[in-house]
């Protein structure tokens, strides 16, 4: 009898602490005034810019083929490969012997003729006494006249041919259309070249800037046109004013700027042209080099951002939140987002800075529900 009252005991106990056990989890327990407790953020602005990584190869900002302007045997090279050159530096010698006697020759053709003039001038002037007095007749007069009007188109050709005869020897001398870096020659000294050849002698390339040619898809202009009009009472400054240039997922270099924007659209890709400038000061940005330029499209100086996992997105592709009023109760509140920030929503409408959010804690809460607050990053109370 006496086993019986203990078994009957044991199950009696068993029995009460079934019932009288706190039901859940310990994440699920109340605390002493029964509210849930949650973890919320306080909405506050901010400065947002959006970005874009384009794709794009460099080039330089100037590029000069050196070609022989004459013919001719190339006698001397007057730089080092990959050097440093400036405008006007000569870098190349032809021989000039056959341009200095052919120069040499003109300027005595322009001896002779200008001797003749001297002689039909004296002519001409002594025909125009006698022909007054009758001494010669006027057809002879007019002989002489004529023979000076020649003797001074003599002389002006002569000139002309002096002057052609003096380009072709400065010729000669190539020089450096522009200063930059210069590349390999492609001659050497011994070497015939043509004026009319089409492979360049060598190749300088201005490098103190760089172009970057990107290409932007049309949609996502448009698209970027309409993130603009929405926040055109909060952006400030040129969306598109600053780039920057990314190398191997770095930052390289100062801040860049758009220089154009292409008016019309790839029909094949479906892009815009874009062109940007950088400086490189250091020459580290070689031309042909793969890169990113990122865009600064647009800038917020008062945006509102709010967790990704804050968000819930409904069946038919509506956004809320559970927003915490200043009575302490929790409700779901619909909102408008844009673009994406990291791990944020960027919001167009719906919230206001000061606003709780509730971030963590939503499977215990319904609408109307008084909750603990708990702002996210801060120590939760101990339960009691």
């Amino acid at each position: 009898m006496k086993r019986t009252y203990i078994i009957a005991g044991v199950l009696l106990a068993v029995v009460a602490g079934w019932f009288l056990w706190p039901k859940g989890s310990t994440g699920d327990r109340h605390d002493m005034g029964g509210k849930p407790e949650v973890s919320v953020v306080t909405m506050k602005t901010g400065p947002v810019v959006l970005t874009k990584d384009l794709p794009g190869r460099t080039s330089a900002v100037r590029i000069a083929e050196i070609r022989p302007q004459v013919s001719g045997i190339i006698t001397r090279r007057f730089f080092v490969e990959g050097s440093m050159v400036k405008q006007g530096q000569q870098l190349y010698q032809i021989d000039p012997a056959p341009f200095q006697a052919a120069y040499n020759s003109a300027r005595a053709n322009l001896n002779k003729a200008e001797a003749n003039v001297k002689s039909v001038e004296a002519k001409s002037s002594r025909y125009g006494e006698l022909v007054k007095i009758g001494g010669i007749s006027k057809q002879e007069f007019d002989d002489a006249t004529a023979s000076l009007a020649q003797a001074h188109a003599d002389v002006a050709i002569a000139k002309a041919e002096v002057s052609t005869a003096k380009i072709n020897l400065d010729y000669t001398k190539v020089m450096a259309p522009i200063s930059g870096r210069i590349g390999q020659t492609k001659v050497t000294e011994g070497a015939l070249v043509n004026a009319n050849q089409s492979e360049p002698l060598a190749v300088v390339q201005q490098l103190d800037f760089i172009y970057v040619d990107v290409s932007q898809s049309s949609a996502e202009l448009m698209q970027l046109r309409k993130i603009r009009e929405e926040h055109k009472d909060k952006s400030s400054g040129d969306p598109a004013a600053t780039v920057h240039l990314i190398v191997d997922g770095k930052p390289v270099g100062e801040p860049g700027k758009l220089k154009f924007s292409d008016v019309t659209v790839n029909p094949t890709t479906g892009t815009v042209l874009l062109r940007l400038l950088f400086p490189n000061a250091t020459h580290e940005i070689l031309p042909g080099m793969f890169v990113h330029a990122r865009l600064e499209q647009w800038k917020d100086e008062q945006a509102i951002l709010v967790s990704q996992k804050s968000v819930t997105r409904q069946a038919d592709g509506s956004v809320s939140v559970w927003v915490v009023g200043t009575d302490g109760k929790v409700n779901p509140r619909p909102i408008t987002v844009s673009e994406i920030v990291g791990d944020k929503w960027i919001v167009s409408n719906g919230l206001k800075p000061g606003e709780k959010v509730v971030l963590e804690g939503i499977m215990k809460i319904r609408p109307g529900m008084e909750v603990k607050c708990v702002e996210a990053g801060a120590p939760s109370t101990p339960a009691k």
